[in-house]
Formats: structure tokens, sequence, C-alpha cells
């Protein structure tokens, strides 16, 4: 028997979500199975490809719905959880008759995976204690202070470093493995995933310097563009740190399959951020929480999406919207 679980793919809640959700299925409901995994991106065009749902069982956490009908579990807690409003529709009227569950009021998809399954299963792990309770510290941005993440001084945000930049899945999905049974200290220590943080720290410490020779704050609005530098992705609390006056935060990125942009607002900032940046960017195709969000464009559309980034820097600088 095959289980297939299909997560948020260099997200430390993605992976924190997929190695609590296979512990427990594992546990209650398939002990003698082979369980894989496949890491989901948000893209311009976000299809759910008909042959990942080659499982007995298959599984989505941390991610969108999809409606084929092959879906068996599917957690999630985003506002922009569907593609579609028929995607919407597909699982109002489906979701009691299989385990569909979305809140989109918890701060980490991990805690909530955690909770069903003791309130609805009475499951529970004492040992993932841990991953839980960072993955939803992580996730919800609960950090006394923006130094906190940037410093990374505990294991947990050393492995974020080394989840989201990572290159492909393998070393993500190998994490996932042993956050079942290990410790994050004892994760973080391993020797191979000790040698990519390493490095991957090194270049940290570069995008520090150069988000603060790139950006500026205006309006309460920091934004930058690292497309044109080799800087896939970047701590999103650097910002914060750089610029503690800054309200929102507006940036725009190149990878090997997709043009980004990120949009953020300050955990610390002096005033309530009045927008909800998952709406915004709703608009443009793109999606999230209310006080975080993206969007994904083709990667040769750098031009469009700059264009889209004005655009809402412009509208967050305006600000009222509440």
């Amino acid at each position: 028997m095959k289980v297939r679980i299909l997560y948020h793919d260099h997200c430390f809640d993605g992976a924190a979500s997929a190695a609590y959700f296979n512990r427990f299925v594992q546990s209650k409901f398939y002990p003698d199975a082979d369980f894989a995994f496949t890491g989901m991106a948000h893209k311009a065009a976000q299809l759910f490809e008909p042959e990942l749902f080659d499982g007995d069982v298959n599984a989505i956490v941390d991610f969108k719905y999809s409606p084929d009908e092959r879906l068996t579990w599917w957690f999630d807690h985003h506002q922009s959880a569907f593609l579609t409003t028929e995607d919407q529709a597909h699982y109002e009227s489906t979701r009691h008759e299989r385990r569909l569950y979305l809140d989109v009021h918890s701060r980490s998809c991990t805690k909530y995976i955690a909770r069903i399954a003791r309130e609805e299963y009475g499951f529970e792990a004492p040992d993932l204690a841990e991953l839980v309770h960072w993955a939803d510290i992580i996730d919800g941005a609960v950090y006394d202070r923006a130094e906190v993440p940037v410093a990374m001084k505990e294991p947990a945000l050393k492995l974020v470093l080394v989840i989201e930049a990572a290159k492909g899945s393998g070393t993500v999905q190998r994490i996932i493995r042993l956050m079942q049974h290990r410790s994050l200290r004892d994760i973080i220590e391993d020797a191979e995933i000790k040698a990519l943080f390493e490095p991957l720290y090194e270049r940290h410490l570069r995008s520090i310097d150069l988000i603060r020779k790139l950006g500026r704050c205006e309006g309460r609005v920091i934004s930058f563009d690292v497309a044109d530098y080799d800087m896939e992705g970047y701590n999103k609390f650097v910002p914060y740190y750089l610029f503690p006056e800054g309200t929102y935060t507006v940036s725009v990125s190149l990878s090997s399959f997709r043009t980004k942009i990120s949009v953020g607002s300050n955990p610390w900032a002096a005033e309530e951020p009045r927008h909800n940046l998952a709406s915004i960017c709703e608009r443009y195709g793109g999606g999230g929480h209310p006080r975080v969000g993206a969007i994904s464009f083709e990667r040769h559309e750098l031009d469009r999406a700059r264009e889209v980034a004005r655009d809402i820097v412009e509208e967050l600088r305006g600000e009222p919207s509440a």
C-alpha cells in the first residue's frame, strides 16, 4: 500500500505538517504502508497534474485544495485555499464524505493537524510537541523581535534556512522523515544537514547586505528588487530588521521556475497593518494569509511582476483599508 503526501515545499510548516501527518496516519490507519512525498510550489499555472495522485491513499497538507476524486485527506489553513470558486463548491459539497479539513484561523497547519488528530481520532505524539510548537511560532511569526529569526540561534530557525534554501526537494523530504522521530537539534547537527547549513548561512549574511543596499522605506512600505541578483529567496524578517519603521514589505525575486512578488507586514509595526495582503495578492492570481502573501508569474514575466509590485507599493502607501 502506498500513501502519497503532497506538501508545501521549502516551507518549515509544510515539512512539519507532512511529518506530523505521516506519524498520525501511519499509527492510526496505515501501519504497513509505504509513504512517498511530493513538494508543491505555487506557480503561475497552479494545476494539479493527474499523475500526482498515484497512491492508494493521497493527501495534501498545507497547500491548496484539489477536487480530484482520488484525494483522501486534505489539511490547510490559508485564506487562499482554493484555486477557483468551483473548487470551493466541490469542497463544500464533498467535505462530509471525505477527510477534508480547513481552518483559516489556525496559525500553522502542523498545529491544526495535531488538534484534529487528537480531538477526532484520539492520536497524540508527545515527542513531536517541540515540532508543533516551533511550526506555530515560525508560521505565525511569533517572535519577540526581528533579530531572533534573522540571527537564527535556535535549531528550528537554522532548519528554516535549510528547508527554504536547499535545492530540489530531496533534502526537505529527508528532513520530513527525520522530523518524525528526532529532535530539531539532532536534525541540524546531522552531518549532511549541517554541511548544507553553513554555506547557506554565509549566503544569508550576504543577503542582509544586499537588501540593506537595495531596499528603501517610503510611506512605511519597504520595497526592493533582487531579480537581477543570485538570490532566489531571503529571510522575510530581514527587511524589518533593517527598516524597523516599515509596516509592509514588497519585493520581486527570480527563481529557476518563476518570478515572485512577496508581500508581507511587520509583526512589530508601531501601527496595526490595515490591509489584507492575501486579498491584494488574490487580485493578481496569488494568495496567502491576511498578513503575508505572494504572487507567482512565469519566469519570463519579470516586467509584468515589476509593474504589479509598483502598483501594490502605491496601494499600501496610500493606506486606508481595514
